[in-house]
């Protein structure tokens, strides 16, 4: 039974028709928000079966990927047949042995991937939309994709029933940014990213809501994942770890972030001012070394550079300092090894890593879940591309569409870090996040800042 693919007639941008699968668990949808910065975009569903015990995650994908069927078809596209999903943070401890003090409250399985025979995909570029699947289902799945809908299915309409509440206030993060100082100064770690997590009740429809945040967003790598206990909901600007087929890498790690300001004047200096940031630049590159060190592991010697340092990189709440890594491995098949080699991001962790994980696990009151972990795909044929999940959302959900939505947000500290400036820097990068939702003119309450 081999997989095939089809060019369809539909020029409809695949957000929109995503709506038609979007209740249905384990539909994915890897969104560029019409970005130049990635090339397709892609619709998995109805997966041939999934992986949700982190134990052994790695070993586990890389026997799912060998039950792909074979492809037949062109050869150009990025997806033919192979593993899409979400990876926790905390997928990390089957990697690493990590302290258990921060709270589990979220009852989402760690990992959430599956294997895919079927795919939408649509090069932004060209407008090209393909679908790819098994040679006997494509014309029933052709027939889905191109026939008008009927009567859409109403969705319960997405509204907070509570303020956005932190798990921290300012006083608590003052307390914990004293005690990361004091790891620092003693030479535990050079730096460590520490996140506050806001949350609120609601009710009605995830995708709804991510509908609005995209809107408000337009981050490169965006990502909704219906899951049967939620949904994952994406805003990322950050790409993690991209493959081609040769097995060429790129990452591009943030570190460093200004808001913006309306007049074009202020902006521009507030965008130059970051650049020009000994501070930022120095948290910068200490990830930068970082993922060099983890990009070492398995590409060639001599592979690894950075063809871009301190790039400026602009969205809708925030400007930010981005730099590009790139290497060569032995294989494409080696994705997956590398994944693991490199989860989680350290521009969401601090370095050195794991003992940045330690104290995060200390001071942040609750466990991460899908926050800093990673959404993307890996095709069987080698090609992968996966994001840092900063920006993103966890809901909880029930069958009566009631349930609680998770949101966080960190930063690099490191030893001239000042207390109520990084504390406002989290602020600024959900500030097309909380309030959107909270917008009373989206059905919910005010949102207390």
């Amino acid at each position: 039974m081999p997989l095939v693919a089809v060019k369809l007639p539909i020029s409809a941008p695949l957000a929109e028709l995503f709506e038609r699968c979007a209740n249905e668990p384990w539909a994915l949808l890897l969104d560029s928000c019409n970005s130049a910065a990635a090339q397709w975009d892609f619709v998995f569903r109805q997966p041939l079966f999934t992986v949700t015990r982190a134990e052994n995650w790695p070993q586990q994908l890389e026997q799912a990927m060998a039950s792909v069927p074979d492809y037949k078809g062109p050869e150009h596209l990025p997806f033919q047949g192979g593993i899409a999903g979400a990876w926790s943070y905390d997928a990390g401890r089957a990697l690493e042995k990590l302290p258990d003090i921060a709270a589990d409250d979220i009852q989402l399985p760690e990992i959430a991937v599956g294997v895919y025979t079927q795919a939408l995909m649509q090069n932004r570029h060209t407008g090209e939309t393909w679908l790819l699947a098994p040679e006997q289902e494509l014309a029933a799945l052709q027939d889905f994709w191109q026939q008008p809908v009927a009567q859409r299915t109403k969705l319960p309409n997405f509204k907070l029933l509570t303020p956005w509440q932190s798990n921290m206030t300012a006083v608590d993060y003052a307390d914990k940014f004293s005690r990361v100082q004091s790891y620092l100064l003693a030479g535990d770690c050079y730096q460590v990213n520490l996140a506050q997590r806001f949350s609120a009740l609601f009710e009605g429809s995830t995708w709804q809501a991510y509908q609005r945040l995209r809107e408000n967003n337009n981050a490169p790598f965006s990502a909704y994942f219906k899951l049967k206990q939620g949904a994952l909901l994406s805003l990322s600007p950050e790409r993690f770890l991209a493959i081609d087929a040769s097995g060429k890498v790129e990452t591009k790690p943030i570190k460093g972030t200004r808001p913006r300001a309306d007049d074009a004047q202020e902006d521009a200096a507030l965008a130059s001012a970051l650049h020009n940031s000994s501070k930022d630049r120095a948290e910068n590159v200490m990830i930068v070394d970082l993922l060099r060190n983890d990009l070492s592991r398995l590409c060639q010697p001599g592979s690894v550079h950075v063809p871009k340092l301190f790039a400026i990189e602009s969205y809708p709440a925030v400007h930010h300092l981005v730099s590009t890594v790139v290497g060569q491995l032995n294989s494409a098949q080696q994705g997956i090894a590398l994944l693991a080699e490199c989860f989680p991001g350290g521009s969401i962790t601090g370095a050195p890593k794991i003992r940045a994980m330690e104290i995060i696990d200390e001071l942040e009151p609750h466990r991460r879940s899908y926050y800093c972990g990673s959404f993307g795909y890996f095709s069987k044929h080698g090609n992968a591309d996966t994001n840092i999940a900063i920006r993103t959302l966890v809901a909880s959900q029930d069958d009566s569409h009631h349930g609680t939505i998770h949101c966080w947000a960190g930063g690099g500290l490191v030893a001239d870090s000042e207390c109520a400036a990084e504390l406002q820097e989290t602020r600024d990068k959900v500030a097309r996040i909380l309030p959107v939702l909270a917008d009373p003119e989206f059905g919910g309450p005010k949102h207390d800042a």
